[in-house]
């Protein structure tokens, strides 16, 4: 699979097609509430049309805003998906000039127009995040701690018993399997390791 692009930064891009004024916003979001806050603070009301779709993960939403039903909302989600892109949100908004550009050249417009604004925008890999709970014993703590950094993994939390450490652990997915190999060899075995938790 691909590696899928959030954004860096927001992103806008402005156009006028045969009289008609676009423009592009994309924003990164987290979450459909973040998407839906966004949505709400990016669209003009004075405009004609606030077209938009968002994309978080397998999670997305879109809509034509009073375009004809699929020329704006579907075509701006299949920019998102043709851009490598998620957790993103753009609105196309859209100010009538006059000329009308029909179901063919609205679709083209709306995705053509976000397809260009996700192309330019600055963009970052996205990477599979897991979690991790471990329980070691206290002698193999610091150097569990010591060598984390080698799997670019993080201490989310971390707890003590009679027996050991218990950490939470969040890295990248694809670091999993040499973390759990370090700890099995380190603790020859002891060290419990439960089924990773993908984010």
């Amino acid at each position: 699979m691909s590696v899928l692009h959030a954004l860096r930064r927001s992103a806008q891009l402005s156009l006028e097609i045969r009289k008609s004024r676009f423009l592009v916003q994309a924003e990164r979001v987290d979450s459909p509430d973040q998407a839906m806050a966004s949505l709400k603070r990016m669209s003009d009301p004075l405009a004609t049309h606030n077209c938009w779709a968002w994309r978080i993960g397998a999670l997305y939403r879109f809509s034509d805003d009073g375009e004809p039903g699929g020329t704006a909302g579907r075509p701006i989600f299949q920019a998102i998906e043709g851009q490598g892109m998620d957790r993103v949100l753009v609105v196309v908004t859209r100010w009538y000039g006059g000329i009308k550009l029909g179901t063919g050249g609205l679709a083209r417009a709306y995705g053509g127009s976000a397809a260009e604004c996700l192309r330019l925008a600055e963009r970052i890999p996205l990477v599979a995040m897991t979690r991790m709970q471990v329980h070691c014993e206290f002698a193999l703590l610091p150097l569990l701690m010591a060598r984390l950094h080698e799997f670019q993994a993080q201490k989310v939390e971390e707890a003590f018993d009679a027996q050991g450490a218990r950490l939470s652990l969040r890295l990248p997915r694809d670091q999993a399997g040499g973390l759990r190999h370090l700890l099995t060899n380190l603790s020859k075995g002891r060290a419990l390791i439960e089924p990773e938790q993908p984010e």
